[in-house]
């Protein structure tokens, strides 16, 4: 059902989220769904870690990126960032007890992509291979 559709209807086993609940549970995934969240977490879940370690950690991330998604996470709550006061000063990220509750999720949704790559390959592949030659008669 469409986030936007007033109608709700009742089922016998659960009735259909609200207008709230939709944009609620939409911010949140948009928040811990996007890639480079869940890496984040992920790595912070074995240990906290500096701002360096989880650069050189993240293939592919720049220093924004990786920024960004720190304070995003921070703000949620899901991260805490600890200065210390050394020279020059350094800073370590750890998850929150909420952030925690994160880990398990993550790791089951890491586990189902491991099991099913080579399976969504195959139907991309499939997928690709009727409707290239549809694009090209375009």
């Amino acid at each position: 059902m469409s986030p936007r559709n007033s109608q709700h209807t009742e089922h016998a086993d659960h009735l259909e989220p609200s207008d709230g609940e939709c944009l609620a549970v939409r911010e949140v995934l948009s928040r811990v769904g996007d890639k480079w969240s869940v890496l984040v977490v992920s790595l912070l879940g074995a240990e906290p870690l500096r701002f360096s370690e989880l650069r050189r950690s993240i293939e592919g991330i720049s220093q924004r990126m990786l920024t960004l998604t720190l304070r995003g996470l921070e703000r949620d709550g899901l991260v805490t960032r600890t200065v210390h006061p050394t020279l020059p000063p350094s800073v370590e990220y750890a998850l929150t007890p909420l952030g925690r509750t994160l880990l398990e999720p993550v790791a089951a949704l890491s586990s189902w992509a491991r099991k099913n790559r080579t399976n969504i390959q195959a139907a991309r592949e499939r997928f690709d291979a009727v409707r290239e030659p549809v694009a090209r008669r375009s």
